[in-house]
């Protein structure tokens, strides 16, 4: 099946702010054969987002920041997560220029070589969102200190970590979102051949 096999009756916007919320109505064909009946779905409109794993491959660590989510506000004892360097795409910006640009801004760092890893939907019942994901080269020797942007209210803190404790916290439940977790497994899969060639 394809685009060609949803039918849009109509679409309200519900909601236009920073995001954008809005209702549609349709009709897709489904997979016994003709169209389905008429549904009604929100629809949460984002930007697409970048995320980048530093990594330093001469050391075997990973830079990763930690801020406040509000998305974990009622279902965490520590609303204050660990993750990738990330942002959104809300310019005429190529992904791997936001990947490049959020290095400095969350993390204070320079990055070489970007690994793209794979661009994914990470809430596609209800979200347009696309994530573009990399690991980029770093030199984590002097990665520290606070950073963000004060005027976007970012109050972000580095942490530099051997790869394994890494892996470690996601197997724990410490490091619980999706864009780590998935950047973290992919580097454990493939740290000999990206070693191999950024080492």
């Amino acid at each position: 099946m394809c685009r060609n096999d949803v039918q849009v009756t109509e679409r309200e916007s519900c909601y236009r702010g920073f995001y954008r919320l809005d209702r549609v109505h349709l009709r897709h064909r489904q997979f016994a054969g003709g169209m389905g009946p008429q549904l009604s779905r929100e629809l949460f409109v984002r930007h697409d987002a970048v995320c980048v794993l530093p990594y330093d491959p001469q050391r075997d660590t990973v830079v990763l920041i930690e801020q406040f989510r509000i998305g974990a506000l009622d279902k965490s004892e520590n609303p204050w997560l660990l993750e990738l360097v990330a942002g959104l795409i809300d310019k005429d910006e190529q992904p791997e220029e936001v990947a490049r640009r959020e290095a400095v801004e969350e993390a204070g760092l320079e990055l070489g070589a970007l690994w793209p890893v794979t661009a994914y939907y990470p809430s596609p019942g209800g979200s347009d969102e696309r994530v573009h994901l990399f690991v980029g080269r770093c030199d984590s020797s002097s990665a520290a200190g606070i950073h963000g942007l004060a005027e976007e209210g970012e109050d972000i803190r580095v942490h530099v970590w051997p790869l394994e404790d890494a892996l470690q916290a996601v197997k724990d439940g410490l490091i619980d979102n999706a864009a780590s977790i998935i950047a973290l497994q992919w580097l454990a899969l493939n740290r000999a051949e990206v070693r191999g060639l950024w080492g």
